[in-house]
């Protein structure tokens, strides 16, 4: 694994979410995306070299909707950049991570991703995170 891609935060209203991280880091986000694959709409910020993803689940059946009636909002993963990631799941497979997806799907922000299960991960969620070329 490389770096920390981003850090991916569930939120209830992402504008509302928008205005509030606009005016932590003093701009607004970059870019919005919706996957519908997921059932979820993004909005990303950069804060010097870093990444933040909100995160709104539009069904209330994914992921995004699951987690937020869990455990309310917050931080949902950590995405961490790979170069291959068909190499990283074999290798974390073999090292005894439960890995969610094992053929890497489209993400938001122009990536193929993956996650890793929390059991396996002291809990957290955890991205891998290969830029589509």
């Amino acid at each position: 694994m490389d770096k920390i891609e981003h850090i991916g935060i569930a939120v209830k209203d992402l504008e509302k979410s928008n205005s509030l991280f606009a005016s932590l880091f003093g701009e607004p986000h970059y870019k919005m995306e919706e996957v519908a694959s997921e059932g979820v709409k993004t909005s990303f910020f950069k804060t010097g070299p870093n990444k933040i993803e909100l995160l709104e689940a539009t069904k209330p059946d994914s992921p995004i909707a699951k987690f937020i009636e869990k455990k309310g909002e917050g931080i949902h993963h950590i995405a961490f950049a790979v170069d291959d990631i068909v190499s990283e799941i074999a290798r974390l497979k073999k090292e005894g991570f439960t890995v969610l997806n094992e053929t890497p799907k489209k993400g938001a922000d122009n990536k193929l991703v993956a996650f890793l299960h929390p059991k396996t991960t002291n809990g957290v969620l955890i991205e891998l995170c290969q830029e589509i070329v």
